[in-house]
């Protein structure tokens, strides 16, 4: 599409992907027409993520689409943070509850290497603005990596504290060809991250839970909650009862494996009937795989790239 993302995230970007034409992309009238599928059939939660979500032409309106649905409980987008100083309050104001936020390092130099082009004041800007549209709750998203950000561990988690928001650390998922680095040499598990944290903070366990994979901990006297999201260490897969939808309209039945179903295609061939598609959604839960196939600092087993992911 020719939205552009201003930089991407971490570890996600192909740096030979090409745009895809813009017919190939669902519209908007389309994302809420699956959305609201979904949602009949007993799906409480809805995120909007990518990529870069808020590049959207046009996204508020599918929020407040999205937001409106009877039988949603709530409205959840994952962002970098790059256009959140402009949007936050707009974004707020479309019915979004809560917003997590893509941070993986607080020095501008490392921040620009590890996102490519991303500016570190830009995204801690968008963070201040995302405080005071007043979201009912904030949780920055932090991949750490051995030897490229995992020395910053405690210093993220003193951001979060000073700023009374959470934050969740993420083991790197090897999903994507990538040339920047070796996966088995960065690797940096959640049990190490846990260690590092506990040498300045007490963490307390918490039976807390989003209806995610995150494992939480609380720490005492302060409003952050701290989560650690471990596809390695702590495989979560038996618990897992998520899908995703990618902005061309593939069902992606699990991020770790390459099954999926062409949503597009229904929806453009039955753009009347409803019944095609929602049979074709039931149809597919029926063999969601069972778990990936990660293994810690293993080579990819998915060639598509976490910005062509989405959902």
């Amino acid at each position: 599409v020719t939205d552009r993302c201003d930089f991407r995230c971490a570890y996600c970007m192909d740096p030979d992907q090409r745009f895809a034409p813009r017919d190939a992309v669902l519209t908007l009238e389309e994302l809420r027409r699956v959305a609201g599928l979904f949602v009949d059939l007993g799906v409480r939660k809805v995120r909007l993520t990518g990529g870069e979500p808020l590049v959207r032409r046009n996204l508020t309106w599918l929020m407040r689409e999205l937001g409106a649905l009877p039988g949603l409980d709530e409205l959840v987008i994952t962002t970098n943070g790059s256009r959140l100083a402009a949007m936050a309050q707009e974004v707020r104001d479309a019915g979004v509850k809560r917003i997590n936020i893509s941070l993986d390092s607080l020095r501008p130099e490392r921040f620009r290497a590890i996102t490519r082009t991303g500016d570190l004041n830009l995204v801690l800007r968008g963070i201040d603005a995302a405080i005071a549209a007043g979201f009912e709750r904030i949780k920055l998203n932090a991949v750490m990596m051995r030897n490229r950000n995992h020395d910053e561990v405690c210093d993220l988690v003193d951001f979060a504290v000073r700023k009374g928001i959470n934050i969740s650390f993420i083991e790197e998922m090897p999903i994507g060809r990538i040339g920047g680095h070796d996966r088995s040499e960065v690797f940096y598990s959640s049990a190490q991250i846990q260690a590092d944290i506990t040498a300045r903070f007490e963490l307390i366990p918490t039976t807390e839970t989003t209806g995610g994979p995150a494992r939480y901990f609380r720490i005492p006297d302060t409003e952050t909650r701290v989560g650690f999201i471990s596809p390695h260490s702590h495989n979560f897969c038996a618990d897992c009862n998520r899908v995703r939808v990618t902005t061309e309209g593939r069902l992606l039945l699990c991020l770790g494996q390459e099954h999926s179903l062409d949503l597009r295609e229904i929806l453009r061939k039955e753009p009347d009937d409803d019944e095609p598609l929602r049979s074709a959604i039931l149809s597919a839960m029926q063999i969601k795989p069972e778990g990936h196939q990660f293994e810690p600092g293993g080579h990819s087993v998915t060639l598509r790239h976490m910005n062509l992911t989405g959902g």
